[in-house]
């Protein structure tokens, strides 16, 4: 039997059991692949990848190179160019292992407490926990779902060694509050970014702040993708050189180095224990293109947020928070609404009645203190997040990526009103 481990009041325990089979019934399994299998089903997101990716991975494959080499040096220097600001920046094969590397470079360790905000993935979380850490969760912002800067103080104890704040959707965090309150209680600051590429604060782009970390995800449903992958973007080169020998096993030296060396350059030390977390040069191929179309990618993401604003104005609806500054960046990896109660219907119904249209939609998220592995550990209720709590009950994802065409994003539109409407 596979080992597991277990949240209790007591802590975590380590289980030699099978983990529980999925509770949906084979009818709704049923249900879900023959609306997936329809050919007029729009699902909720598609990468969008072209041919100068596809014969970039080609190169890559055909070179000999497939692990992390070339290419992906390439994508590194192209990204830290595209982001500015005299960062540098470390590919990863995740963003949850660039938060991780993130987290254990600042100095996180066992009997530290991080704080992060409740509604969020569970990576932001987890990734506290890998290091023997705590996350203290934390409810987010009534207005944009970011996390509450009154509430990061209010967590604060002796204990507490770094922020997480994640920038919900696309939309920059209140960045200056929750610097200040880093600087004043002598707290590191790493950036969940995996939404807010290429997303503004205050005329800047997120991952030059003053904070120390800032992690971006290439996500297949990301603004770029690079299938899996990630982003470790920082200006402190003691942190950026621990990222560097941690992500590929504690390693002294670079494998890539060694191996196109022309002299013998075989010998290498294990300095620390580290991890395996390099992206393949086969996953950098896409990205470099992919970042390339970025700026295209975001107009069309910043039109097609535009026109849902526009035309579903008027409705039932608690449509998604822009910058607070003009000429901000939101980056729109999401369009989230949440549905008012004079709406008449339920957002589960919702969902299943866009599906039913041929529409697929989703939800972000279910927040973190309602899942059983951090609710047991920690003794979380909805009561101690009210505004993530009610966000998430009224919460719907609607589609917004760039292979929608102008005709696809009518039909979500008009479906919309029609059940909101009724």
């Amino acid at each position: 039997m596979p080992a597991v481990f277990a949240a209790s009041s007591h802590g975590w325990r380590r289980e030699n059991r099978f983990m529980p089979l999925n509770h949906v019934s084979a009818a709704r399994r049923a249900l879900e692949q023959d609306i997936m299998s329809t050919p007029s089903f729009l699902p909720f997101a598609l990468p969008d990848i072209g041919e100068e990716e596809i014969a970039e991975v080609v190169d890559a494959l055909r070179s000999g190179w497939v692990t992390t080499g070339p290419k992906t040096r390439q994508f590194e220097a192209d990204f830290a160019a595209f982001i500015g600001g005299g960062v540098e920046a470390i590919a990863v094969n995740s963003a949850t292992a660039g938060l991780h590397l993130a987290l254990e470079a600042v100095g996180v360790g066992p009997g530290d407490e991080v704080i992060v905000p409740s509604y969020t993935f569970t990576a932001t979380a987890e990734v506290v926990r890998y290091l023997g850490a705590d996350p203290v969760f934390v409810d987010v912002d009534a207005a944009t779902l970011n996390i509450s800067p009154d509430a990061v103080r209010a967590a604060i104890t002796p204990r507490t060694r770094a922020i997480v704040p994640v920038h919900f959707a696309g939309l920059a965090c209140e960045m200056d509050e929750i610097l200040e309150v880093a600087r004043t209680h002598g707290l590191k600051v790493v950036e969940d970014a995996a939404h807010a590429l290429p997303a503004t604060y205050k005329g800047q782009k997120v991952g030059t702040l003053a904070s120390d970390v800032t992690v971006f995800s290439f996500y297949a449903n990301k603004t770029m993708t690079t299938g899996e992958g990630g982003m470790v973007v920082s200006r402190h080169a003691d942190l950026i050189a621990r990222c560097k020998v941690m992500r590929l096993h504690g390693i002294s030296r670079d494998a890539f180095d060694r191996y196109v060396s022309k002299t013998p350059a075989w010998f290498y030390e294990v300095v620390a224990p580290g991890f395996k977390y390099n992206m393949p040069d086969t996953a950098a191929a896409m990205g470099i293109h992919q970042l390339r179309r970025l700026e295209g990618f975001a107009r069309r993401r910043e039109d097609m947020a535009t026109r849902y604003d526009r035309e579903l104005a008027g409705l039932p609806l608690h449509l998604p928070a822009r910058p607070a500054q003009a000429g901000d960046r939101h980056a729109w990896h999401l369009y989230p609404v949440r549905l008012l109660p004079e709406s008449g219907i339920g957002r589960d119904d919702f969902i299943v009645r866009m599906a039913e249209a041929g529409i697929g939609c989703s939800v972000h998220f279910i927040p973190l203190h309602r899942h059983p592995v951090w609710r047991d550990a920690y003794g979380l209720t909805p009561a101690q997040f009210p505004v993530a709590d009610a966000a998430f009950a009224a919460e719907v994802t609607l589609p917004l990526y760039t292979r929608m065409t102008d005709e696809d994003q009518t039909r979500v539109i008009a479906t919309v009103r029609t059940l909101l409407s009724a």
